[in-house]
């Protein structure tokens, strides 16, 4: 599989360069990451939630994890993961695990994490195990448009 259409369709329709970087097949963005020879707190890694029916996108380096709780405090309302059948959903394109941290793409709200706000270098997963599309952190940031952010991660 190739990178999602979506995706390729957003980013050239943005008219940001980046790059396809490819990798043996994995089955996480932590091990993507190493088999691009990238670092993981460069990788973003997409954890889609839900709230009353609508979705948004938390994306954080692939070296962290989620901590919901802090997720709830910092959006001032509770959400919950979303299910491998609305992921299936939301991302056709995309194989399972594999969602490219740019919710905009797919027409629904990235929260961005800080520890992942201030890179120089973004790496996103592509739509499957074994592409990566690195942009520069400025052209992610831009992608994201007026993104809410906090610190909503710890190191794993």
């Amino acid at each position: 599989m190739a990178i999602a259409e979506t995706l390729k369709a957003f980013l050239d329709g943005h008219g940001v360069d980046y790059q396809v970087v490819t990798h043996a097949h994995t089955p996480s963005a932590n091990r993507s990451a190493e088999a691009a020879h990238v670092p993981g707190d460069t990788l973003a890694k997409a954890v889609v939630l839900e709230n009353g029916g609508q979705h948004l996108l938390a994306a954080l380096p692939a070296t962290r994890r989620l901590k919901l709780g802090r997720l709830h405090q910092a959006l001032g309302e509770h959400v919950g993961l979303a299910t491998e059948e609305e992921m299936e959903r939301l991302f056709p394109d995309c194989e399972r695990g594999a969602v490219p941290a740019l919710g905009a793409a797919y027409g629904m709200e990235t929260l961005l994490d800080d520890s992942l706000a201030a890179q120089d270098d973004v790496y996103i997963e592509g739509g499957d195990h074994e592409s990566l599309i690195h942009l520069s952190g400025e052209s992610f940031r831009h992608l994201l448009g007026q993104a809410r952010h906090g610190d909503f991660s710890t190191h794993v």
